[in-house]
């Protein structure tokens, strides 16, 4: 009996505009994300999605991401910095990307962590390294808030967006964050 070849994923694939310029959302039939990247980065976005989903095992098809994604990314840019905390995620990856994906989604709005720091938090000393390598594997701009880390020191490291966009959106979190810490 031979078996047949499983069709291709269909994911849907819009770019909107941000403060920061076009961002592409691709997203599955199911609403779960596949991955988000600035249009300018779209090279990038494509590669990610071969490797994560296979060259040959996925189409994209122009529509609308849905409405959660869009709304979350909205509120973000309002200053409703948890809406991104919510955005259904088809994270793939390996499971050491996975664990590491997800603990940037805990560090809080307006603050940072080092890469030494996200491998101590793991109960992974020493793993710095890899660290920044699942960090820089993540399709989930903005949305897995990888901005989030930093060099040691307080640098600003590597950012598949740019440093430019990095520090915008760690300034727009330090500014929403410290006004909703402070009393009315």
């Amino acid at each position: 009996m031979m078996r047949g070849k499983a069709a291709p994923l269909d994911l849907t694939i819009e770019a909107i505009e941000t403060p920061l310029g076009g961002l592409i959302l691709v997203a599955g039939p199911d609403g779960r994300l596949h991955a988000s990247e600035f249009s300018d980065r779209e090279e990038r976005l494509h590669r990610l999605l071969d490797r994560r989903i296979g060259k040959d095992r996925y189409r994209l098809h122009e529509g609308n991401a849905p409405d959660a994604v869009r709304l979350s990314l909205e509120g973000y840019f309002a200053g409703d910095l948890a809406a991104i905390s919510t955005v259904p995620l088809a994270m793939g990856g390996t499971g050491f990307q996975q664990e590491m994906w997800t603990a940037l989604r805990t560090i809080p709005p307006g603050t940072t962590m080092s890469y030494a720091g996200m491998a101590m938090a793991l109960g992974r000393t020493g793993s710095a390294r890899a660290i920044g390598h699942a960090n820089a594997a993540s399709p989930f701009g903005i949305i897995v808030p990888c901005h989030r880390l930093i060099g040691s020191g307080g640098a600003l490291t590597g950012y598949a967006g740019g440093l430019e966009r990095k520090r915008w959106l760690l300034d727009h979190e330090t500014r929403h964050a410290s006004a909703i810490a402070l009393p009315c």
